[in-house]
């Protein structure tokens, strides 16, 4: 049975960051799509654009803070509202090179994010991160 692939949303304006992160991601033998946006505006209206169309939405998200338009906090300010009419769960981790611990309570006091990981993600965290996934969506 052909497996759906896991839809991969990278939001991150570090085009050096995006570049690497979607080698690594290319280098798991796992079904997926992978998007990316360069800022959380873009992201936003791609999931506008698509809700009701489960198939094109991300199962799973990784969302840098610091971006230019709008940010990954403002983000997920608007996601909490979509969120209702987004017909599919979809793993939300805030990604970022900030350590300050107000970013890291603020993400975890936002129930729609999974987890806080600091940049940069190391290979074995992601793979772990879509092996858990895969087994959760399939």
């Amino acid at each position: 049975m052909q497996k759906n692939p896991i839809n991969i949303c990278i939001v991150d304006d570090d085009d050096i960051y995006q570049f690497t992160i979607i080698k690594t991601l290319k280098s798991f033998n796992l079904p997926k799509n992978i998007i990316a946006f360069a800022d959380g505006e873009e992201a936003l209206n791609f999931m506008l654009d698509n809700l009701g169309e489960d198939a094109k939405l991300p199962d799973v998200i990784f969302l840098d803070i610091n971006m230019p338009i709008m940010d990954g906090f403002q983000f997920m300010d608007e996601y909490i509202k979509i969120k209702p009419k987004v017909g599919k769960p979809i793993t939300i981790y805030m990604v970022s090179s900030s350590v300050d611990p107000v970013d890291i309570e603020r993400a975890k006091n936002i129930s729609a994010i999974s987890d806080y990981i600091i940049k940069p993600i190391r290979q074995g965290q992601l793979k772990t991160i879509l092996e858990k996934l895969e087994k959760n969506i399939r």
